[in-house]
């Protein structure tokens, strides 16, 4: 595929007024979802509650991209259509979650790197062929004490820029996601220290390894302090600590950077996303990649009733309606 194919994907992903919606637990998670519920996480349950979001009514107003995992992209609506089709019918890309999860980093305790490297660039070609058009892969780094380690950062940075260069290869737009957890006692300053840290090492690897900047996106978290730091700060100290971030370590041929959500509430991402908008002009694109600030209403609305689709579709749409317009508002407003 062409890399200007790759450059207009990356840039209808963060379209003027949308964002991504990130539907790509694994099966432990989704299990964890279910409990909250109080339904089984069977394979048919899971595959309705993914149908009741994406079948929402409207919702390629507001989202452009979908996040599925591997068990849901190969999944159909009840009438016999394949989810990557239901997405299309509204204007929205699919996407698939590539990388297998973390495991300990050897030699490191409290470290972790993601796994699934081994076998990628067959299943990127699959994938491709079943209708994805975007990828995503996860690190994690916490902060605790000592840590990060170095180590840990350029190892999680390798293998970003590995499934990136696998990705572009065969046909497909890297989502690079290097989650900076928000579990700990960390303050706001610690974590724009980490966030610097590992943009430069991300970044660093991704053009090592040849990554065409214009052809991905960048998946980070907001710049905030650990949820049991005792000095929290406001939203705008938030966002003007992450846009400072950002701007110092995202080369501006990035066509944009999808925020996660990370364990805020729906009201918190929301507003935040808002006021790093207020906070200032950048270079890229800036929008979201949320799961569970978008997703929590609607599963809290749906409990596994068929009865209950209209009002999670509803909590859907209304989530997506208000980032939507949070990724529209005005620098100074």
């Amino acid at each position: 595929m062409p890399p200007v194919s790759l450059d207009l994907i990356a840039r209808n992903l963060v379209a003027p007024g949308k964002g991504i919606l990130a539907a790509d637990e694994s099966l432990p998670t989704i299990e964890k979802r279910f409990k909250t519920i109080a339904i089984p996480p069977t394979e048919e349950n899971r595959r309705a509650y993914r149908e009741t979001l994406f079948t929402t009514p409207g919702l390629g107003e507001f989202i452009s991209g979908a996040i599925l995992f591997d068990e849901t992209l190969r999944q159909k609506s009840g009438d016999g259509i394949l989810f990557p089709a239901i997405l299309g019918r509204q204007g929205i890309i699919p996407g698939i979650k590539v990388d297998l999860g973390t495991t300990a980093l050897a030699n490191f305790p409290g470290e972790k790197i993601t796994l699934g490297l081994d076998g990628l660039r067959e299943r990127l070609h699959e994938y491709r062929e079943l209708g994805a058009r975007f990828t995503k892969w996860r690190a994690v780094i916490a902060i605790a004490g000592d840590l990060p380690t170095l180590t840990c950062i350029k190892a999680n940075a390798l293998k970003l820029a590995m499934f990136a260069a696998r990705s572009q290869e065969a046909g497909l737009v890297p989502i690079v996601e290097p989650e900076i957890l928000m579990d700990g006692t960390h303050t706001l300053a610690r974590c724009e220290e980490v966030t610097n840290l590992t943009l430069r090492a991300v970044f660093d690897a991704l053009l090592a390894h040849r990554g065409r900047l214009e052809g991905m996106l960048l998946k980070p978290a907001m710049v905030l302090p650990g949820t049991a730091c005792p000095h929290q700060v406001s939203d705008e100290e938030i966002a003007t600590a992450t846009l400072r971030c950002l701007r110092r370590g995202v080369p501006a041929a990035v066509p944009g950077i999808v925020f996660l959500s990370g364990g805020q509430s729906p009201p918190q991402a929301t507003a935040r996303l808002a006021a790093i908008h207020r906070a200032g002009e950048a270079p890229w694109a800036l929008s979201f990649s949320f799961g569970r600030a978008l997703q929590e209403p609607a599963l809290a609305a749906w409990r596994g009733k068929s009865e209950n689709t209209g009002a999670a579709q509803a909590a859907l749409l209304d989530g997506a309606r208000k980032n939507g317009a949070a990724v529209r508002t005005r620098v100074g407003t």
